[in-house]
């Protein structure tokens, strides 16, 4: 059973988390919800899409202009208040990497940090842990936040994901994060080459009979982009191919940019593998 916020899924139940950043320079809007009003006008298309999680970014991941904690916490944090105030029921993240700023957005009702950098801050894990809140355990390749991959290699990259994602993941309840809320994330593109994001992909099974649950942030990035030759704005249906493999490997948080999209994918595959009813089944009996 996962456990974030007011919300129980069960373990086979797939879940969206729709990104709404809060940065002037995202790789994929460009800051389209930098603004508060299209900011919040994004969170109710995506809960309305069904997304159970919001997904709420200050510092965009890849190298840019320098976001202190003062500034990532001005751009999260009364944010989150709101997004509190208007959706009580709904599953609030934030993607920080500070403990700093966990602390504050906890605070203001945040219900999962979402530590994308694998741990760099291990403070962060405490803050998840004092506040009671949810944890994203994500492998990052030991790179320092805000940096591109170069030349970098492993002996066997699932072995060391495993051994990355399984260990904050550990360290994380024995601090007190609930088990149930704990989350581990292979970190599709961070710390790696597209080879190493396609075979992270390939053997997402062994991931999955770790028995943590496995979230997976595919939507639009350099992989897919790599492996099809394709620009930022036209990955999507690249995107919605990873995801239908990683629902049927098992997988059970996608954190995504298209939201109705992946629902249906997510839905298709949960019917094939036999999870889900169809919604209507009327061929061949009318």
């Amino acid at each position: 059973m996962l456990r974030l916020g007011r919300r129980e899924f069960e373990p086979r139940e797939p879940v969206v988390m729709a990104i709404v950043n809060r940065t002037p320079d995202s790789f994929y809007d460009r800051g389209a919800t930098f603004r508060d009003e299209p900011a919040l006008a994004r969170v109710e298309q995506a809960v309305a899409e069904g997304a159970a999680i919001i997904d709420i970014g200050g510092v965009k991941a890849g190298p840019g202009e320098e976001v202190t904690a003062e500034e990532e916490a001005r751009r999260t944090v009364g944010f989150v208040a709101e997004v509190r105030r208007r959706f009580p029921d709904v599953i609030i993240s934030v993607d920080t990497w500070r403990a700093e700023v966990g602390e504050a957005v906890c605070e203001a009702g945040a219900d999962l940090l979402n530590d994308a950098w694998g741990g760099v801050d291990p403070g962060l894990a405490e803050v998840a842990a004092r506040y009671g809140v949810g944890l994203v355990c994500t492998h990052a390749g030991r790179a320092e936040p805000r940096t591109r991959p170069h030349r970098i290699e492993y002996d066997d990259v699932v072995a060391d994901i495993l051994d990355v994602t399984v260990g904050l993941a550990e360290r994380a309840v024995a601090l007190g994060v609930p088990r149930e809320s704990v989350l581990i994330d292979p970190g599709h593109d961070f710390g790696k080459n597209t080879r190493h994001s396609l075979e992270a992909t390939r053997r997402l099974g062994e991931m999955v009979a770790t028995g943590w649950p496995v979230l997976v942030s595919l939507s639009n990035k350099d992989f897919v982009g790599e492996t099809l030759d394709r620009p930022v704005k036209e990955r999507v249906v690249g995107t919605l191919a990873t995801t239908a493999v990683s629902a049927w490997l098992g997988a059970q948080v996608y954190r995504v940019h298209e939201v109705a999209e992946t629902r249906q994918v997510l839905e298709m595959v949960a019917s094939i593998a036999g999870h889900r009813e169809p919604a209507v089944a009327r061929r061949g009996l009318a």
